[in-house]
């Protein structure tokens, strides 16, 4: 749903002419190609004015973390080459180690460089985002796993500011279809290594809905389940020795399968499955291409969701979302499972399928409150660190 909105869009802005011009349809030359491989367009551009009209501020990590970052800078790339819009993107200073200071400075650096609108990743922008909306009120903000963001901090009912637009993620869904996955395939010993130290609402929920899948899966074949769950070495999502010890040691002992929730963390996780013989889940986008350990992946549509934003934005809409809280999830196909690269034998993809509408059907209920992990009658959970 959100990539046809986005590709009618692309359509649009590129000029594409609806009117009777007197020439057959066959005839007609400026018909535009929609680029949708974002390798496709250069993650640098230089513009003719050196004025960059769209912008992305990226979260901790790297650009490239073939995740989090990499997923929504490929449909911040998408949407401005299918446009022909200038953009750029721009990292904070200080890396994992960045301040609220250095993420404010990095999205001036935008606004300076003529950016109309910029769209950033991650909760820890909010601070920064408050102030740049409040200084730069002519430009639009776009917070990826975010959320209306008030006037004023930790002020209950402060305003919301209207010219940032919040768009979260129902993770919690993927993150059960990913659970639910593995232990349909037969695996029983678990594991979650998830980033931003517990305070990472997207990761969280993600971990919740994983235990919850596993938790529906043991049921229905009988099984017991153990899940070690941690927030060891995640905090800033990076790639670490600390890490890879860690999930080394877990393979070691008997886990088969580890869910690598945040960022470039799946590096270590990746690496030391590989040394282990284990497997791997992988977030965000499909990171079945980078390793083999890899099953499948809990998936959400941040390309999607940019390119989607973009679209309101151009299209002069942004005022409906602006200032309130946008969800996206089952029934917006913002969510799920890659079938493109299917690996599973003991759980189809048509069985996947009928458990994605179950879910768009609310007949599956998955809850988004992850205070209430607990290990339940099929599944322990092994809470480290």
């Amino acid at each position: 749903m959100i990539l046809a909105l986005v590709m009618a869009l692309a359509l649009v802005a590129c000029g594409n002419k609806n009117t009777d011009d007197g020439k057959k349809d066959d005839d007609k030359k400026d018909t535009p190609t929609v680029i949708t491989n974002p390798d496709e367009v250069q993650d640098e551009m230089t513009s003719s004015d050196g004025k960059y009209e769209v912008a992305f501020v990226t979260d901790v990590g790297q650009l490239k973390d073939k995740s989090f970052n990499q997923g929504t800078y490929d449909g911040v790339k998408l949407y401005a080459a299918n446009n022909n819009l200038s953009y750029k993107y721009y990292q904070p200073a200080n890396g994992s180690e960045a301040t609220d200071d250095d993420r404010f400075a990095a999205m001036k650096a935008a606004v300076d460089n003529g950016a109309k609108v910029v769209v950033c990743a991650g909760y820890l922008q909010e601070a920064a985002l408050r102030m740049a909306a409040k200084q730069f009120t002519d430009v639009s903000f776009v917070f990826i796993d975010g959320y209306p963001v008030g006037e004023e901090a930790n002020v209950k009912d402060s305003p919301a500011l209207k010219n940032i637009a919040g768009i979260a993620f129902k993770e919690e869904q993927c993150g059960y279809l990913a659970g639910y996955a593995v232990v349909k395939e037969g695996y029983t010993k678990l594991g979650f290594s998830g980033g931003g130290g517990g305070t990472n609402p997207a990761c969280c929920r993600y971990g919740y809905g994983f235990v919850q899948g596993a938790d529906a899966a043991a049921k229905e074949l009988n099984e017991k389940v153990e899940i070690n769950y941690s927030w060891q070495y995640g905090a800033n999502y990076n790639a670490s020795p600390e890490l890879q010890t860690m999930a080394a040691g877990w393979y070691q002992t008997g886990t088969e399968v580890i869910f690598a929730c945040g960022g470039s963390m799946f590096a270590s996780i990746s690496a030391a499955a590989a040394a282990e013989e284990g497997k791997v889940v992988g977030v965000d986008v499909d990171q079945s291409g980078e390793s083999t350990t890899v099953i499948t992946s809990a998936m959400k549509g941040l390309a999607d969701s940019a390119q989607w934003a973009l679209g309101k934005f151009y299209a002069g809409e942004f005022a409906s979302i602006g200032g309130v809280q946008t969800s996206l999830g089952a029934n917006e196909n913002a969510v799920g499972l890659p079938t493109a690269t299917w690996s599973l034998t003991k759980w189809s993809v048509d069985s996947y399928k009928v458990m994605l509408q179950d879910i768009k059907d609310g007949k599956i209920a998955i809850d988004n409150d992850y205070n209430n992990l607990a290990s339940t009658e099929n599944v322990t959970l092994n809470i480290v660190g």
